[in-house]
């Protein structure tokens, strides 16, 4: 008898889960305020070079006598051929001389004050060429989602969903204490610099530690007919998490006092632990029959369903059986290498998900410039990725999953390429982003829920996490493409976004259907679902080698394979 088998005995998904579930959503708006709040404290409104004339500007004085500061088309090609024209006439100004001029790099700016009442950018002036200054900031914040992930990830598989996640809550509110503590006047820029750097490594961390290991606990809540709303809702969540956290940037215009507000946003979910379950799943594959007992004796109670014991007996029994049978098998990481089929997935899984975070991060970060209104613009993306999300639910269960995931990928990937003869026919750049971010949101959230049901429970949230490291690396490069290549050329990162794109898209079709499939528990189920290219071949596989060398039977059930490379 398999886990989901017994499972639905009790009333899978019934109130009890429900309430849990939609507990465990209620955390998840966590993640979002605190990843998309640097969009807010770390704005860069627009500004120009310090001029004498700005300090008389309540004189008025006509435009001509301003503009001769501002470097002409012709002196930026001259001088600076490496930025692009917009960079240009706002990071140099032109100073006379007797005979001649010369361009040189501001040091005093003025800042557009209709938006921001203040932007770390504008205190530690992280422009032009300090714009470096607040790429390492998001990297390493980043580099902490890499070191969240695959910590978090095997912790949560060793020691349980539940301890992590509340570890977490407590990580990100001391976290976001020393966010909103380090950057004080009184402490001096080169001391707080990177004190806040060190704040946001661990704030990533945590972030990710309840993001995580929220999903998969969420999703495990549920039966196979519940994976697709569990996985789909707890993504609206993060939704809403952005639009509280546009309430806030809406109601606090200045970045100091927004992030001391936000440093206590996570105090009342440490309570949390005491009222999240533990995952039955988790309990389940490491052998704690008795707290799983107990657990679902509960939901059954809850969901006013009969616990039968004697059930539980024998399904307790098949499985410690078929614990037994794989007491040689590794665990966690080591199982995800166990066997060709389980490597192929994990690392193809893993570069989908650097393609994924490379496009969605890189496009989501660079929402402030769609419109005049960085507001309504960061509202405008929250309602996309919205329904993003709602579209994702209407047609995976109907679709499976690699088929909508390939279509949404390929047109991301045909918008990025097509953008500059797009850009002839749609003049305004945030038409392009909304279906970018359309397509982006929607195959992120895909690839979410197909490496969750892909990974076995013995190494679910190792395996994620694993893929969730490898994808930081993809937003840092999106994060780098934003502050660095658009410098040079305004549309580099979109060409980076298309070409890995098709990659990820080819790629993704080795995977196997998952629709309808139950949720894996160990690295022979993952074995049996086997790879699309294998589709079609009969479980008892016979290879002849002709001229009577050898011959070779082999059951593809049992994860082991032919050692040439016909199998894949």
């Amino acid at each position: 008898m398999q886990f989901d088998e017994f499972y639905e005995t009790i009333g899978v998904f019934g109130p009890y889960q429900k309430i849990k579930y939609f507990l465990i959503c209620f955390t998840n708006m966590l993640p979002p305020v605190m990843v998309y709040a640097w969009t807010f404290i770390a704005a860069t409104p627009s500004f120009h070079c310090h001029t004498p004339l700005d300090d008389l500007s309540a004189l008025n004085l006509p435009n001509r006598l301003s503009s001769q500061y501002i470097p002409t088309v012709e002196q930026c090609l001259q001088y600076q051929k490496g930025v692009s024209l917009k960079e240009c006439q706002r990071c140099f100004q032109v100073v006379q001389n007797r005979t001649s001029y010369d361009l040189i790099p501001c040091r005093k700016f003025v800042f557009d004050r209709t938006f921001y009442q203040s932007t770390l950018v504008e205190d530690w002036l992280m422009v032009c060429d300090r714009v470096s200054l607040r790429s390492t900031v998001q990297i390493v914040f980043f580099l902490g989602y890499m070191v969240g992930s695959l910590l978090f990830g095997i912790l949560s598989d060793k020691y349980g969903r539940r301890p992590i996640m509340g570890v977490s809550f407590l990580v990100m509110f001391l976290a976001g204490l020393i966010c909103a503590l380090a950057p004080e006047e009184f402490i001096g820029q080169n001391t707080s610099y990177p004190f806040f750097a060190i704040g946001r490594f661990f704030l990533a961390c945590a972030t990710r530690g309840i993001s995580l290991t929220g999903f998969v606990m969420g999703s495990e809540l549920g039966g196979p007919k519940q994976r697709l709303f569990s996985g789909i809702v707890i993504k609206y969540f993060f939704v809403f998490g952005q639009l509280l956290l546009l309430t806030l940037a809406l109601t606090i215009r200045t970045w100091r006092t927004l992030n001391a507000v936000l440093a206590v946003v996570p105090v009342p979910f440490i309570f949390f632990y005491f009222i999240l379950p533990e995952s039955p799943r988790w309990l389940i594959s490491n052998q704690r029959y008795d707290e799983a007992e107990v657990l679902l004796h509960r939901i059954a109670e809850k969901n006013r369903t009969h616990f039968d014991p004697i059930v539980y007996k024998q399904f307790v029994n098949e499985d410690k059986k078929r614990v037994s049978a794989a007491k040689n098998q590794n665990h966690g990481f080591k199982a995800i290498l166990r066997s060709k089929v389980m490597t192929i997935i994990a690392i193809n899984m893993s570069y989908q998900w650097f393609v994924q975070n490379l496009v969605f991060y890189g496009i989501s970060q660079n929402t402030g410039a769609w419109l005049k209104n960085p507001y309504i613009s960061f509202g405008i993306s929250a309602l996309v990725e919205f329904a993003a999300y709602f579209v994702v639910q209407l047609v995976l269960d109907r679709l499976g999953r690699k088929l909508p995931y390939c279509l949404f990928v390929i047109a991301l990937a045909l918008v990025t390429l097509l953008v500059l003869p797009i850009q002839i026919f749609l003049p305004k750049d945030s038409q392009v982003n909304i279906a970018l971010k359309f397509f982006a949101s929607g195959s992120y959230v895909i690839i979410y829920i197909y490496a969750n049901e892909t990974f076995p429970t013995q190494g679910r949230n190792t395996g994620m996490g694993v893929c969730s490291m490898i994808a930081r690396i993809g937003a840092i490069i999106g994060t780098y493409s934003n502050d660095h290549l658009t410098r040079a050329w305004q549309h580099s990162p979109m060409v980076v976004y298309g070409i890995t794109s098709v990659f990820a898209m080819l790629l993704a079709t080795i995977f196997p259907e998952t629709l309808d499939k139950p949720l894996p528990q160990s690295i022979g189920d993952v074995e049996q679902m086997g790879l699309a290219c294998s589709i079609g071949r009969t479980r008892k596989h016979r290879h002849r080698l002709t001229n009577g060398v050898k011959e070779v039977h082999e059951d593809i059930s049992s994860g082991k394979y032919l050692k040439d490379d016909t199998d894949f």
